[in-house]
């Protein structure tokens, strides 16, 4: 049986430090090629992982089975649309476009050529966060935070809660567990109308949700908290797990075979889309999950604009 070819759009930062150290690996697949308008940057980094590199994505699109999307947000729909009108599989960084009209046209075409379209929210492939959705017990409240050292700007604060405070707010839901409404929150911005803190409040059928994000709080902090029945969880960092109950303090050692981008979640996530390219199975954050907390960023931004 011929094993799965891997292709890769967009070869910068991101592609580098978390998908192509993976894909290369070349598992139960093998990595055809990639692709990036920048053709002199992405021959630079397709020579130093010995793969073939692409002057026009149609030609990628020929040669693979799947391709990873790691280019800007704004070429998302153009790209994505493409991949997916060539009959080709498609894995693309969050958010899945830039805004969800064209997200969902973007899924109705996924459904109509019968091919598997995930939206790489990897938190929710993060192992220690996967553990914490599987032991809580009717959780009464759930905190996320997820905070900067220095990052207010340059762009404004549409793109900011679009880039990452949507990752908060899908992991917080997804934790959560069902469907939330909006209770309340607050934006603040600079003169630039850049973010500098977000915090928000939603309600889903048992828990109490809160998201909050500052962009100049001197740390990089990602924490979790839930209260729930008999328990109380923190995790730090997707690398640090606390359970607190009526017999104390359990803390679990990091594995020492466990390495960043497991941690994480990338690995997790790669390995799930490839699973479910060959295997013809939907992905977890395919569809409506792939979207749902791109409804609430959209929804703030329209509260933000009427208030």
């Amino acid at each position: 049986m011929r094993q799965l070819r891997i292709g890769i759009v967009g070869l910068g930062n991101i592609a580098q430090k978390a998908y192509l150290p993976i894909l290369s690996q070349a598992d139960h697949w093998e990595l055809s090629g990639g692709f990036s308008p920048d053709q002199q940057k992405a021959q630079k980094v397709c020579n130093s992982y010995r793969i073939p590199c692409f002057s026009r994505l149609d030609i990628l699109a020929g040669q693979s089975d799947a391709v990873f999307v790691h280019s800007s947000t704004a070429s998302h729909y153009q790209i994505v649309s493409e991949l997916l009108t060539l009959g080709v599989h498609v894995y693309v960084d969050k958010p899945l476009a830039e805004t969800v009209a064209q997200a969902e046209r973007l899924i109705e075409l996924a459904r109509q050529k019968n091919l598997v379209l995930m939206v790489g929210f990897n938190r929710r492939f993060a192992p220690l966060y996967r553990q914490l959705k599987q032991q809580m017990d009717r959780p009464a409240s759930l905190r996320m935070d997820k905070h900067r050292t220095d990052s207010v700007g340059p762009k404004d604060i549409g793109f900011t809660l679009l880039d990452d405070y949507l990752h908060v707010v899908d992991t917080a839901l997804w934790l959560a567990g069902s469907p939330a409404n909006l209770l309340s929150g607050s934006l603040q911005t600079n003169a630039d109308n850049q973010l500098l803190y977000a915090e928000h409040h939603f309600q889903s059928t048992h828990t109490l949700i809160t998201t909050s994000m500052h962009r100049r709080a001197g740390s990089q902090r990602e924490s979790v908290q839930s209260v729930t029945n008999g328990a109380m969880y923190q995790i730090d960092n997707m690398s640090r797990w606390q359970r607190e109950d009526a017999l104390g303090i359990l803390e679990l050692p990091l594995p020492g075979w466990q390495s960043t981008l497991i941690q994480r979640g990338f690995d997790g996530a790669i390995r799930h889309f490839i699973s479910a390219v060959s295997n013809q199975t939907a992905a977890e954050t395919s569809g409506e999950q792939a979207i749902y907390a791109q409804r609430i960023i959209q929804q703030l931004l329209k509260n933000l604009g009427s208030a």
